[in-house]
């Protein structure tokens, strides 16, 4: 057994490109965007990938399918989030099958895609972008391609609450004389407003970012708020004063509540804080996560590394039939959640490592250490060659691949298939209804 003291517990390099990045309504997550501090305002562009030339085509035509169907939502076309819109939701999976089996179905059987029973309102975070246009403050989403501000007085995709207050927040505005941020000017204060939601514990928090810390008569916005929304736990002022497409800075003033919410997935609790990765899709990731820990087969003899593990949620939730769990992330604030978490939910066999997972499971191997069941869960980018070198070189029993990009699954199925793992299950889930986008998990078994 290799020593753990041995092994380097700090941040060294780069990431190995598999941090999750989150996106505006463009809802090209892993979505929530995985684990970095700031979040993407800019529209998120699916990475070039090879693919077969009859795939290629084939997936081109149905991701530009055209619904016969009269649209519900007044500015999709502008937003450009929800490219499924106006089709019915049988169809949308219908295509996303039909996706899957193209790009993946070469590696193995692919199984029928899980979708929602109810489809509508399923996300647990809101962004919205606010400008001044018109005399009048609007909040919105940046139209597809562009930094131009749609105004959107309701999503069909986003949590109600969350929508709701955030009108408010628009209405208050006003009788508070607070300007919105101008990106060309630099003048101006309020941003963005973030809204996360715990599905389970009903908790709401709310960030306002601003580009200075000074947030006029801050205590009798935040009283003003919670009049109307006393639902709402926690207030954040997330200072940004950068001149950058990054939604969140580095710096978060609790002006209310404990400074972040609580949730339950797949029976343990998570602190959620502003800038943390976390599903966002509740409802379908109770799918995701069980049909990932189903594939692991664990017994509880099995040593697991969750690679770059974020606030620790799928090495949290394998450590129940696990022997140890070892964890690792590169960013520090994700470390520290992740530790607490494993700390509120009475975990013991679990480790967290500040480190980058590349040169750390390099490091493992270099001791002669050995993992039976990796996860693997990058962001739409896909994995790398080096990093799957790494996890390869432990030679674990089965990898458990869960990806939110199928082009890029592909590729990624291609090298470890050349490398003696077999796919052996393959299933889609849709965890994005109206989009384009939905997660599969992969398992990968070690030919003998």
């Amino acid at each position: 057994m290799y020593n753990k003291k041995k092994v380097t517990d700090k941040p060294v390099g780069k990431s190995s490109g598999l941090n999750h990045s989150s996106s505006t309504r463009t809802f090209s997550n892993k979505s929530d965007s995985k684990k970095t501090i700031s979040q993407q305002s800019k529209p998120h562009k699916p990475a070039a990938v090879k693919v077969e030339s009859d795939a290629k085509a084939s997936y081109r035509k149905i991701s530009t399918a055209v619904s016969q169907n009269p649209d519900v939502c007044p500015v999709h076309k502008k937003c450009g989030g929800c490219q499924y819109q106006g089709m019915a939701y049988k169809k949308q999976l219908s295509l996303k099958q039909r996706q899957a089996n193209m790009l993946l179905g070469k590696f193995g059987t692919v199984l029928p895609i899980i979708g929602m029973k109810d489809p509508l309102h399923y996300r647990n975070k809101v962004h919205a972008v606010f400008a001044f246009e018109k005399g009048k403050a609007i909040a919105g989403t940046y139209q597809e391609g562009t930094h131009k501000v749609v105004p959107v007085e309701s999503c069909l995709i986003d949590d109600e609450k969350s929508d709701a207050i955030i009108q408010t927040i628009r209405e208050l505005l006003r009788s508070f004389k607070i300007k919105t941020y101008n990106e060309d000017s630099g003048y101006g204060l309020l941003r963005h407003v973030l809204i996360r939601r715990g599905f389970t514990s009903d908790e709401i928090m709310v960030v306002l970012v601003a580009s200075s810390p000074v947030f006029p008569s801050k205590n009798n916005f935040v009283k003003a708020l919670r009049k109307e929304h006393p639902e709402i736990t926690t207030v954040i002022l997330n200072v940004n004063d950068q001149n950058t497409s990054m939604v969140l800075g580095e710096r978060n003033i609790t002006l209310y509540g404990k400074g972040y919410i609580v949730d339950t997935l797949c029976g343990h609790t998570f602190a959620i804080s502003p800038s943390a990765f976390y599903q966002v899709n509740p409802v379908q990731t109770e799918i995701l996560y069980q049909t990932a820990m189903d594939y692991a087969g664990l017994t509880g003899k099995e040593t697991v590394v969750d690679a770059y593990c974020g606030i620790g949620t799928i090495g949290i939730i394998a450590a129940d039939k696990a022997k140890s769990v070892i964890g690792v992330e590169l960013n520090p604030a994700s470390v520290k959640d992740a530790r607490n978490n494993a700390r509120h939910n009475n975990i013991g066999n679990i480790t967290f490592y500040q480190n980058d997972a590349e040169r750390f499971l390099n490091e493992m191997q270099e001791q002669n250490a050995k993992a039976d069941v990796i996860f693997m869960d990058p962001p739409r980018a896909g994995s790398t060659h080096s990093f799957m070198a790494s996890a390869i070189s432990l030679n674990p029993d089965r990898i458990v691949y869960i990806s939110c990009n199928p082009e890029t699954l592909a590729r990624d199925l291609e090298f470890l298939k050349k490398h003696q793992y077999t796919a052996e299950k393959i299933q889609p889930v849709d965890m994005f209804p109206f989009t384009t986008h939905m997660e599969t998990v992969c398992l990968l078994t070690r030919r003998k």
